[in-house]
């Protein structure tokens, strides 16, 4: 499909088939439309396809985050190590979680955690590390892991941006510690909300396993069905984080098309670079020097005010008055008012964190996107930008 000239053109649009809407349907009509036998057959997916030994489906991928970190069972002061380059549930759930964030500022190319200084920022109460693989792009991982495993830390990966993301030749989710993925709308694929973690922890994952349903001892559907008990223990108090039916409906069938959303969305970001590559008016994100697959969650290119002769906020309205959407990814979190009043965070303290805050904006991106819309957003920077 392609959008019309009055036709307002979306960031972002889920790819939702016919298949996936037939699964919704009849999970509808099946009667069992919470936790059951479609949310079991997508975790088996899960497995497939990540390589990881376990992988639990949940309500969100901020879920995940807090029943990860939560399993760590941080103690008060304890502090757990991730970017201020985030979306602001990463810094949220570890202070839910019981920790304290510190912050390490990012790379100015990849906006990635900056590995080379991580060490620096572990301390004696450092409990983990949580990289964040903005956009799709994977963290470094080699040096991290290194550097957890030298000063015995974990390492959760808030991979809400990287599923089907490759380093080095090998699959996010499929080594490592734990990883987080988001089944956000936006996200390459969705379960309209939803999110899992991946982990080779067989013990972090009876953790979640409990406490993502009330700390039940056995979920709905292990109670409900024909050869299932009514009874139930409580072992440990717990939340309500689990994933239904009609969600995982849509999983199973987006789960095999994410290549091909991968394909196009690379597709699309190429033509991005190399449309926009002699433009003053942006810096675009470079790739890293080592292995990778990009999943391309996001093409997010820094405006040159200077060479734009506006800012951020004016581009957006003037691409919103010609019908098409753009958005912010991320504020840098240290200058929310929480994380500024709490932790005493201050504008300076990450610089390259903060450039990226004040000039990052989204383009649209995803795979029905035509080629002609495509050309549509490129014709409308030219034309906000007078390049003749």
């Amino acid at each position: 499909m392609s959008y019309s000239q009055d036709e307002f053109m979306p960031f972002s649009r889920p790819t939702l088939s016919e298949e996936a809407i037939a699964e919704v349907v009849s999970c509808l009509r099946s009667g069992w439309i919470t936790t059951g036998p479609r949310v079991k057959r997508f975790e088996d997916d899960l497995k497939t396809y990540t390589g990881a030994p376990f992988a639990l489906a949940l309500s969100s991928a901020t879920a995940g985050l807090h029943l990860a970190l939560a399993a760590l069972r941080l103690n008060p002061g304890d502090e757990v190590i991730t970017s201020p380059m985030t979306f602001a549930a990463t810094l949220n759930t570890i202070v839910i979680a019981g920790g304290r964030p510190v912050l390490v500022d990012v790379e100015a190319a990849s906006y990635n955690i900056d590995i080379s200084r991580v060490e620096s920022a572990i301390t004696p109460r450092t409990r983990a590390i949580v990289p964040v693989h903005f956009a799709g792009v994977p963290v470094d991982l080699d040096p991290l892991y290194a550097l957890a495993a030298k000063h015995g830390l974990r390492v959760i990966e808030d991979a809400a941006h990287a599923i089907g993301t490759e380093y080095k030749g090998r699959r996010i989710g499929s080594f490592g510690d734990t990883q987080v993925f988001s089944f956000h709308p936006n996200k390459n694929i969705t379960t309209g909300e939803g999110g899992a973690v991946a982990t080779r922890d067989e013990k972090l994952a009876a953790d979640i396993a409990l406490t993502r349903f009330h700390g039940m001892d056995r979920e709905a559907w292990n109670r409900f069905g024909k050869t299932g008990a009514a009874h139930y223990e409580i072992i440990a108090p717990g939340f309500k984080y689990n994933m239904m039916d009609i969600q995982a409906a849509l999983g199973i069938h987006q789960l095999p098309a994410l290549a091909g959303f991968i394909r196009r969305r690379t597709d699309l970001a190429q033509r991005y670079l190399t449309t926009l590559a002699d433009w003053p008016q942006w810096q675009l994100p470079k790739a890293p020097a080592y292995a990778h697959l990009p999943a391309w969650h996001l093409f997010a290119p820094l405006l040159n005010p200077a060479a734009a002769k506006m800012d951020r906020d004016r581009f957006m309205a003037e691409m919103k008055a010609r019908n098409i959407g753009t958005a912010v990814h991320y504020r840098a979190a240290h200058l929310y008012p929480y994380y500024r009043d709490r932790y005493g965070y201050q504008p300076g303290d990450f610089p390259y964190a903060e450039t990226i805050s004040e000039r990052i904006v989204s383009l649209p991106l995803f795979p029905t996107m035509s080629d002609a819309d495509q050309d549509r957003v490129i014709g409308a920077m030219s034309d906000i930008f007078a390049r003749s």
